[in-house]
């Protein structure tokens, strides 16, 4: 018996043991994964079995030559699996999926970010494989000394069929008590942590891959007929631009977008060691229109995902980047339909044209040119963190201003304001915050940087005369601090973060300056997905026959209504997050059937979006253009 335990089962046994106590650590240690029961702790705890035992225990097919190659492999693929989660978690707070794995392009670019995300004591994750080695060395080399040990490591079916039917049985085990805990868990795709809670790291990867097979083969089965309810649904919800005041009151008019990289709300009207962090921003709203309760709504894709929901006024996708998936299908997005009403279509970003896939995703979205890196003079001296800093980026793009055919859309895409929000000292306005969090204590260096580089940007366009006939449109692409930084954040704003926080940090700068116009705040409850409505209505192009899922912020009646991308979402009187209804007036929970309405809404209208994407149906839906001319899209 002896014999058989060393030869057999020690190896393979070992493995998934340490896999299984080193995922349960990272769960307790590197993922913020809330437990409000000990039914869920249970299943947490026992969640990553399931899958090790399969997977390992398929070496039990395996000659016993090859078996502990194949057990090494697959130990640090799962191994790999894991410490790629509890990086790409660090940051962007959520589990990586399939599709942003295939971002290859975006690599590149990607190394500042992630090696900010890499810390020294690292290396524990990987700790454990040497202790494999180690072992299956050493009983290697005492079974090599024994005459008889090569039958003593064939796996007989039965003890295979033993195997799996226990494994079988946790594998159900874990799934119906996770199913118990949470019903209809499996649809709930957009929200990762959950899934990861109940089903485990590994399963929801191999889930994963499930669901990137459905969603491609989604198009191909996709017809005309699935366009009617989403239509029929977007029709019945939409407002009127023409019950605004503002209706076509920039009729005519240059548009100019900047979108402000990783730029939140709460920095605006704000201090940082006695000092305005926005200082320009602050007076600038002053003569605009401000809406101070206004949200990013983007996934995976961060900036990509905003600038898709600006275009178009749909939602991005709860897995991976539209830019990515879906660059070749069609749609009817905000250049396309500008440049049908005489308008020239411009988005300029001093990066690399591949990066988010853009030069081809803005060719499907209609625009006329992307001035990207190759446009510009980027050196050594000019350069901070990811490449052109804000400042010279705006500098250079005058000239490509002026030389526009007019009226034109032109898009600017910040940079410098980016994890890991690194700055030199001689470009530094304003110091450090001092907190346990160097990403917080640089980002409001990098975000003073990005307001004096705005307000530089608009002396200029004053100096060249474009000022006056331009109606000037900011927005917070995405936030710039995540929830693992939430200590400090803590201590910046002097309140706990609690869940119903959280979703209020969501909230990013929307500014809209209209020549001649004075400046108010606006606050009814918004996002980006109305951008695109609003700024058609403000140009007076009528846009009944677009599908969209936003509402232009001028009209009169205002649904007050903004859904997250992971299903959370804040209307003017509750906050639904970590399936918690709050009430906004008290930020205390309330009775979940107040939001019990919204639930659904947001849930159809994510998976609306979500098949107009996957199935490609705007090129089955056949409507007039803005100008009156038909189009088949």
């Amino acid at each position: 018996m002896k014999r058989l335990i060393e030869s057999k089962y020690t190896i393979i046994f070992l493995a998934i043991f340490l896999l299984w106590i080193k995922t349960y650590i990272s769960y307790k240690t590197a993922f913020d994964i809330t437990i409000e029961n000990k039914l869920q702790e249970f299943i947490l705890f026992i969640n990553p079995i399931s899958f090790l035992l399969i997977v390992f225990g398929l070496s039990m097919f395996i000659k016993e030559k090859n078996r502990n190659r194949f057990i090494i492999i697959t130990y640090f693929l799962v191994s790999a699996i894991l410490y790629v989660n509890v990086v790409f978690f660090r940051y962007f707070n959520d589990f990586i999926t399939l599709p942003v794995l295939f971002q290859t392009s975006n690599y590149g670019q990607l190394d500042s970010s992630a090696i900010a995300e890499m810390y020294v004591t690292d290396i524990f994750y990987f700790i454990d494989f040497i202790i494999l080695l180690v072992v299956m060395y050493f009983l290697r080399k005492k079974q090599s000394s024994k005459q008889d040990s090569t039958n003593s490591t064939v796996f007989t079916k039965l003890e295979r069929r033993i195997f799996y039917i226990i494994t079988a049985g946790i594998v159900f085990i874990n799934l119906g008590l996770a199913e118990m805990e949470r019903p209809e868990l499996l649809t709930r795709t957009f929200e990762r942590e959950l899934l990861v809670k109940n089903i485990g790291p590994y399963n929801y990867t191999v889930y994963d891959l499930y669901l990137q097979s459905k969603t491609s083969a989604q198009k191909v089965f996709a017809n005309g007929d699935d366009l009617i309810e989403i239509e029929n649904y977007l029709r019945s919800n939409a407002n009127d631009s023409n019950t605004s005041d503002m209706f076509g009151i920039a009729k005519g008019k240059n548009v100019i977008v900047i979108s402000l990289e990783s730029t939140q709300n709460f920095v605006i009207n704000s201090k940082v060691n006695g000092e305005e962090i926005t200082p320009f921003l602050n007076d600038f709203i002053k003569e605009s229109y401000y809406f101070d309760n206004f949200y990013h709504q983007t996934g995976q894709g961060k900036t990509s995902d905003s600038e898709f929901i600006i275009d178009n006024s749909f939602y991005g996708l709860g897995r991976g980047a539209v830019f990515f998936t879906h660059s070749e299908n069609e749609y009817n997005a905000l250049p396309e339909i500008l440049s049908h009403n005489n308008y020239y279509t411009a988005s300029l970003h001093a990066n690399n044209k591949t990066f988010w896939n853009r030069e081809l995703m803005y060719h499907s979205l209609g625009y006329d040119r992307f001035y990207n890196l190759e446009d510009y003079e980027v050196t050594g001296e000019n350069s901070i963190g990811w490449g052109l800093g804000d400042i010279s980026f705006f500098e250079q793009s005058i000239d490509h201003l002026k030389n526009m055919p007019t009226p034109y859309y032109a898009k600017f895409i910040t940079l410098t304001n980016h994890h890991p929000f690194e700055l030199d000292e001689e470009d530094r306005l304003i110091e450090p915050y001092n907190s346990s969090s160097n990403t917080l204590n640089n980002y409001f260096t990098t975000v003073r940087y990005e307001d004096e580089a705005i307000k530089l940007f608009i002396e200029q366009l004053k100096e060249e005369g474009l000022y006056d006939n331009s109606i000037i449109i900011m927005y917070g692409d995405h936030y710039g601090i995540s929830e693992n930084h939430n200590d400090a954040m803590e201590q910046y704003l002097g309140k706990e973060i609690t869940p119903f926080e959280e979703a209020q940090l969501q909230k990013v700068p929307f500014i809209v300056h209209i020549p001649g116009q004075e400046g108010k705040t606006i606050s009814s409850v918004s996002g980006q997905i109305d951008v695109k409505p609003t700024i058609l209505g403000l140009l007076g192009i009528e846009a009944k026959d677009d599908l969209h899922f936003g509402h232009d912020l001028f009209a009169e009646e205002q649904p007050n209504f903004v859904i997250f991308r992971d299903g959370r979402f804040v209307t003017d009187k509750y906050i639904y997050a970590d399936q918690i209804c709050y009430d906004k007036s008290t930020g205390e929970a309330t009775d979940i059937s107040l939001c019990s309405p919204f639930i659904e809404k947001a849930r159809n209208e994510l998976n609306y979006s979500d098949s107009i994407i996957y199935g490609d149906l705007l090129r089955f839906y056949k409507s007039e253009q803005v100008n009156g001319e038909e189009s088949d899209k």
